[in-house]
């Protein structure tokens, strides 16, 4: 295992550990990507995987096995993934230190060093 890229808060690792029972992925992989697009370039992505890939970064939090491939992690890099509650409903929050732009939506953004690929909200 490699030293841990981004941190994944135990309310999140709650919602995880949740989702990988309901979806019978208790022995996946999280992995974290970012991806070209979005209206400020960059957006994130979450998904259980089966397998590590040669470019990976696996690391271990809360019991959960994590993915980062080696273009996403200068990105990820000292991100915090949390899971917020609200009379709304709950999702994850993804705090990323490195961003210097984000959309209205806020599953946007950009940082310094890469713009991505922006479209049309």
């Amino acid at each position: 295992m490699s030293q841990d890229i981004l941190t994944i808060t135990e309310a999140a690792s709650f919602q995880i550990k949740d989702m990988m029972k309901e979806h019978e992925e208790e022995n996946a992989y999280l992995r974290v990507t970012v991806n070209g697009g979005g209206c400020s370039g960059l957006s994130y992505g979450m998904g259980f995987a089966h397998e590590v890939n040669e470019n990976d970064t696996l690391f271990e939090q809360h019991g959960i096995k994590i993915l980062v491939d080696s273009e996403s992690a200068p990105i990820v890099k000292d991100v915090k993934i949390d899971y917020k509650q609200s009379m709304l409903g709950g999702g994850f929050t993804i705090d990323n230190p490195n961003a210097i732009a984000a959309c209205g939506c806020g599953s946007s953004f950009r940082t310094a060093s890469n713009a991505g690929a922006p479209e049309e909200c």
